[in-house]
C-alpha cells in the first residue's frame, strides 16, 4: 500500500466523500462520520402494543483515523505512535460520555469486514441508549459483583493465567487470551491485570504498556496466515452516568478466518438457526497463535 493515495477520501489534505477536505494531519485524527447511521437530535417517538415496540434512538458518530500513512496499520505502529491512538480514544470517550451513556469505540478490518476504505481507520458510536451486548455485559458483572465483592473480569484474568492454555501472551500490565466462551476461530480478548473500568482510567503504566503489546497481539494476527487478518475490534467498558465498580474494561477481537487466508467460518445453518459452533477447540485457538515466532 503506498503511504499517500490521491484517491482515497481519508487520506491528510484529500476531499471526503461529502466535499470536506482534510486537514494534513500527521498523528491520529477524529472527525464527523459523512454518513452517520445515528443522528444528534431525534423526537422521543414510541410505538409500543403488546407484542412489538419501537423508539427513536439519539447519537453520533465519528471517524478515527489512526495516522497520515496510508499504508501502515496499527501493527506497524513503534509505541509512541500506539500511544497517541489510546490516549485519542480515551479523550473521545470522555467527551462523548459526558453526553452519552455509551460510547463504542471499533475497527472493522479488512474487506472482509466490511471496511469501505484501506485507510488504517476506526469508528465511534456514541448513542443515549444501551445496546444489547454492553447492557448483558453490564447486567452479568453487576451480578458477580454484588454476589463475590470482586470484578468477573478480574477473576477471569487470574484464572486463565493461572491455567495458561489459553493465554495467547501477557504482559507487565496486560493479558491476551482467547475466551472460554469463543465463538469466532480466532476470537480474543484482552484486559487489564488492574482495575479500570474505562479507557478512561488507564493509568500511565498501563497506557504505556498497552502502546507495545497491542501492535504485537495484531502482528502475530498478521503472522498467523501471512496476511493483515480481518477482525472487528472493539473496547467496551463501563457505561457512563452510571456506576462503574463492577467493570473492567476489555477489548474484543472477532476474526473471521478459519483455516488459511481463503478460508473462513460463515454462521450459516445450525449455527444460524440453533447456535454457534466452534470448528476448534479455545485452547487449540491459543496455540496457534501461542506457536507463531514473531
Amino acid at each position: 500500500m503506498p503511504a499517500y493515495d490521491p484517491d482515497c477520501y481519508l487520506c491528510p489534505g484529500n476531499a471526503r466523500v461529502g466535499g470536506v477536505q482534510n486537514p494534513n494531519y500527521t498523528g491520529p485524527i477524529s472527525f464527523a462520520n459523512d454518513f452517520p447511521a445515528l443522528l444528534p437530535e431525534m423526537a422521543d417517538e414510541v410505538v409500543s402494543n403488546d407484542l412489538f415496540r419501537a423508539e427513536n434512538v439519539a447519537g453520533t458518530c465519528e471517524v478515527i483515523c489512526y495516522g497520515p500513512d496510508h499504508g501502515r496499520h496499527l501493527a506497524q505502529f513503534a509505541p509512541d505512535e500506539m500511544r497517541t491512538v489510546i490516549d485519542l480514544w480515551a479523550t473521545t470517550m470522555e467527551r462523548l460520555g459526558a453526553t452519552y451513556p455509551w460510547v463504542q469505540i471499533f475497527e472493522n478490518r479488512g474487506a472482509a469486514m466490511g471496511a469501505s476504505n484501506p485507510h488504517p481507520h476506526g469508528q465511534v458510536w456514541a448513542c443515549n441508549w444501551m445496546p444489547e451486548i454492553p447492557a448483558r455485559e453490564d447486567a452479568a458483572q453487576r451480578d458477580y459483583h454484588s454476589e463475590h465483592g470482586r470484578t468477573l473480569l478480574s477473576d477471569v484474568v487470574k484464572a486463565e493465567l493461572a491455567q495458561g492454555d489459553r493465554v495467547v501472551a501477557a504482559s507487565a500490565e496486560w493479558v491476551w487470551w482467547v475466551p472460554f466462551w469463543a465463538v469466532w476461530p480466532f476470537e480474543t480478548m484482552l484486559a487489564p491485570r488492574r482495575p479500570a473500568a474505562r479507557l478512561t482510567d488507564l493509568d500511565e503504566a498501563q497506557r504505556a504498556d498497552l502502546a507495545e503489546f497491542l501492535p504485537a497481539c495484531i502482528r502475530r494476527y498478521d503472522a498467523l496466515f501471512g496476511v493483515p487478518f480481518p477482525y472487528s475490534m472493539g473496547w467496551h467498558g463501563a457505561p457512563f452516568g452510571a456506576g462503574a465498580d463492577h467493570w473492567t474494561v476489555h477489548a474484543h477481537f472477532m476474526p473471521p478466518l478459519l483455516r488459511s487466508a481463503s478460508v473462513r467460518k460463515w454462521m450459516v445453518g445450525f449455527e444460524l438457526l440453533a447456535m454457534p459452533q466452534r470448528d476448534l477447540t479455545a485452547e487449540q485457538a491459543a496455540q496457534r497463535l501461542r506457536d507463531i515466532n514473531l
